[in-house]
């Protein structure tokens, strides 16, 4: 293979790459010109993308050559990242343009440069994950974006530039000046996947109310320290006002157009982090670390179905009957987009009712006032639960007993393919305790798209017949995505005085997996 390696305007290593000759000047171009296209192609298409630019310099026929060659750019593409699987005309070259950009930016050692391109690194990052192979293993994208998210300046300037690292962050972490760019980076941590829980070295320190069975050293010292990132993500989660009509109680924005509040997802996620890995050290490695691996699981269709360890053998009439049910379903599995039938692990956490309570109407709070930190322990539930598909309906169908759910919606924005409104049902097990009231239900609900286009799921537990509580939430990463499904918990019946709280599920395999084959694997109740 022929190599070039652009030395400067008049100055090319041109030949084979065990045996290469400098040529100067004029005859470097002459000898680059002489060759054709097809060798041109071999050559430039080992040319790292930033010194291609230069070369197109150097005169107008390789200039001529270089600039539009879609074949080329998508050579050099796909050599690089993952390519496309759309059916779109692509413009190869602009992309390679935009993602060098990215490349050199992340590269940065500048902080203002960064910060000042958050906007596009939003959206280049965005591209890269939603064009990702779907197999981690085989993906080009997800190794660049994890080598250069180990730099701590790129997680400061990038994923940390939401309102929530306003009072939570350190000094090289301030939210960014406009609303839509908070809402970027927010979306950036969610996609990033591992919860940025830091504690600030800058003066946001809380106030505690004093404990008086402490010696006055002490109780001066806990009055003012300072409070890690969940605690100021918690608060933000447990605030009742921010559920209303307009949030349909969930991830969205309050104006009723079901737009992703992304701030509101990082912080249900950086909350459930933060309880999960503390459950993981209790659980003496009982229960896996989750949430540890950066972008992994945050691309549409990134899902991939674990094996059921096989449980105790079944009544061969037992067999028969949950072959048929099966066979029944096939039908309707083979037309549901999001993939829903399966095993999925749940998890919920949620406050003491009366801290609950305290922390929302002890005292008035302005409109656009942050409250407090809350730096109380919750209660964690993990949930195994089953779904099956049971119906699916047109785009635009509304939940059952519910009008058609586009009403008043904007959709005019909308790119892609429509996918229908899928109906489910199942049942969830607690994995703490099997006499847990509020965690062994029926369950239904739906997976539709949003205006977005993002995957909406809304889910409803059943108990003894009656709907109790429901849950809102956004799937990260897209259709199928591995990474799974943030969101609120909440009253059925929108009760404004709650209980309300963070939940997140993910699947864990396609089987609807026999609760006997894993009962030996079970975590025990930490709390």
């Amino acid at each position: 293979m022929s190599t070039v390696v652009e030395r400067d305007a008049a100055s090319i290593i041109v030949g084979h790459r065990n045996a290469p000759v400098l040529i100067h000047g004029v005859a470097a171009i002459t000898a680059l010109l002489g060759l054709s296209h097809e060798l041109l192609h071999c050559i430039f298409a080992e040319v790292d993308p930033a010194d291609l630019a230069a070369l197109a310099l150097t005169c107008q026929d390789l200039h001529s050559y270089i600039r539009g060659n879609r074949l080329l750019y998508k050579d050099i593409y796909v050599r690089r990242y993952d390519e496309p699987s759309c059916n779109a005309e692509q413009d190869w070259e602009r992309q390679m343009q935009d993602l060098t950009k990215l490349e050199r930016l992340l590269e940065s050692e500048n902080k203002q440069t960064k910060l000042d391109s958050l906007g596009f690194v939003a959206e280049q990052i965005n591209r890269l994950l939603e064009t990702a192979h779907r197999n981690t293993e085989l993906s080009s994208n997800l190794p660049l974006l994890i080598e250069h998210f180990h730099d701590t300046t790129n997680i400061d300037a990038f994923l940390c530039s939401s309102t929530l690292f306003d009072r939570a962050g350190n000094e090289n972490q301030q939210p960014a000046e406009t609303n839509e760019l908070r809402q970027a980076s927010a979306k950036l941590h969610c996609l990033f996947g591992v919860p940025i829980n830091v504690v600030p070295n800058r003066l946001t320190y809380a106030y505690q109310r004093p404990d008086l069975s402490l010696s006055p050293s002490s109780c001066t010292r806990l009055q003012m320290r300072p409070l890690p990132t969940h605690t100021y993500a918690r608060s933000k989660v447990y605030g009742l006002r921010q559920y209303t009509e307009h949030t349909l109680w969930g991830p969205f924005t309050d104006d009723g157009t079901q737009r992703v509040d992304w701030e509101k997802v990082e912080a249900v996620m950086v909350v459930l982090g933060f309880n999960l890995n503390k459950f993981t050290e209790r659980s003496d490695g009982r229960w896996p670390c989750i949430w540890d691996k950066p972008f992994i699981g945050a691309s549409p269709n990134s899902y991939a179905s674990q094996p059921v360890i096989a449980g105790p053998s079944r009544d061969p009439d037992d067999e028969d009957k949950m072959f048929k049910i099966r066979e029944l379903a096939l039908a309707l599995d083979a037309q549901d987009p999001y993939g829903v039938t399966g095993t999925w692990m749940r998890v919920v956490c949620f406050l003491d009712y009366n801290d609950l309570y305290a922390f929302n109407f002890s005292a008035r709070v302005e409109t656009d006032e942050q409250r407090e930190p809350i730096d109380t322990e919750e209660a964690i539930r993990l949930i195994k639960i089953k779904l099956q598909v049971t119906k699916i309906e047109p785009p635009g169908s509304g939940d059952e007993g519910e009008e058609d759910d586009d009403d008043g919606m904007d959709w005019s924005n909308f790119h892609g393919e429509r996918l229908p409104v899928v109906h489910f049902r199942g049942n969830s097990r607690s994995l703490h305790a099997s006499w847990d009231p509020n965690a062994n239900s029926k369950i239904r609900g739906t997976v539709r798209q949003t205006p977005e286009g993002e995957i909406r799921w809304t889910t409803f537990s059943i108990f003894h017949g009656e709907e109790r509580w429901r849950s809102e939430g956004i799937q990260v990463g897209g259709i199928r995505s591995g990474r799974g499904v943030l969101g609120n918990w909440f009253d059925k019946d929108y009760d404004i005085h709650g209980p309300a709280g963070p939940t997140a599920f993910w699947k864990i395999t396609d089987e609807l997996e026999d609760d006997r084959s894993r009962s030996g694997s079970s975590p025990l109740a930490y709390f």
